[in-house]
């Protein structure tokens, strides 16, 4: 199992979650982040005066999905999400050693899915 972090534009949500959903993947957690990275933030005009925004809105996503999900995951987020400017996102991926639905008790692969 894998779990799959995602750090993406605010208006990729809505598109991301459609193509999870497409490729079986329905659960997820979300977060409202902020961060920069290569365009180390921008600058903006509020009330006539130029102010520096150093960290922008972002999203974070969590999805822990089984090996045989991973590969499509990973493609339906990157298409989804991709726009090809700057600030489009990072995804990594960690090992998850454990999962455990508490509802029912399920453990391993079936508490995910």
């Amino acid at each position: 199992m894998k779990l799959i972090t995602a750090v993406l534009q605010t208006s990729a949500l809505g598109p991301v979650k459609s193509a999870l959903a497409e490729v079986g993947v329905a659960g997820m957690t979300i977060y409202d982040a902020k961060g920069h990275g290569t365009q180390t933030g921008k600058v903006e005009v509020y009330r006539s005066q130029r102010v520096k925004v150093d960290f922008l809105p972002k999203i974070s996503l969590e999805i822990v999905v089984t090996d045989e999900k991973l590969d499509a995951a990973l493609t339906a987020i990157q298409e989804a999400a991709r726009t090809g400017a700057i600030g489009d996102g990072k995804i990594w991926v960690t090992d998850v050693l454990q999962v455990i639905r508490v509802r029912t008790g399920e453990t391993g692969p079936t508490a995910v899915e």
